[in-house]
C-alpha cells in the first residue's frame, strides 16, 4: 500500500520542486526585482520593480539593445528570463537578457538554498560564463 501511495505522490513532489523558483527575486545588486512565473510548462521572468525606474522623469528604456527597433521599450515590465525547463534539480535550456549590455545569453538556474538562486549566463558552453546570486523577495 505504501509503495502505491509513494508512486502517486512522486509527480507532486517533483512539480513542487520545479515550482520553487516561482515568485519574486532581487537581482544581485538588489536594484531590481524579477518575478519568475510558469507559463505553458516553461518558466519565465520579468522585471516588476526597479530602484530607479526613471531617468530624467522618463521610464528607463532598453537603449543598449542590439535590435534598434527595441531600444524604446521600457525595462520595467520587460521579460528577462525565457523558456526554462526543470530537470535534475535545476532550470535549464532558457535564456537571460541583460539590458545593461543588450545581449541575450544561454542560462541555467539552481537553488543554492531556500532564499538564494544561482543564475549562470553563458555563451556556448556553460564553463565560459558568469554566475550571480539572486535573493528571494519577501
Amino acid at each position: 500500500m505504501f509503495l502505491i501511495i509513494a508512486v502517486f505522490q512522486v509527480p507532486q513532489i517533483v512539480a513542487q520542486q520545479a515550482d520553487d523558483i516561482v515568485g519574486q527575486w532581487y537581482t544581485t545588486e538588489r536594484d531590481a526585482k524579477v518575478e519568475i512565473f510558469k507559463e505553458r510548462g516553461r518558466y519565465h521572468g520579468k522585471v516588476v520593480w526597479m530602484d530607479e525606474p526613471e531617468t530624467n522623469g522618463k521610464p528607463k528604456v532598453d537603449e543598449n539593445n542590439t535590435d534598434k527597433a527595441k531600444r524604446d521599450r521600457p525595462i520595467l515590465g520587460m521579460r528577462l528570463l525565457s523558456d526554462f525547463s526543470f530537470e535534475d534539480g535545476k532550470w535549464e535550456d532558457g535564456t537571460i537578457y541583460d539590458p545593461r549590455n543588450g545581449k541575450t545569453y544561454s542560462c541555467t538556474i539552481k537553488k543554492k538554498d531556500a532564499s538564494t538562486l544561482e543564475v549562470r549566463g553563458y555563451v556556448g558552453v556553460s564553463l565560459i560564463g558568469r554566475t550571480v546570486e539572486w535573493f528571494k523577495a519577501n
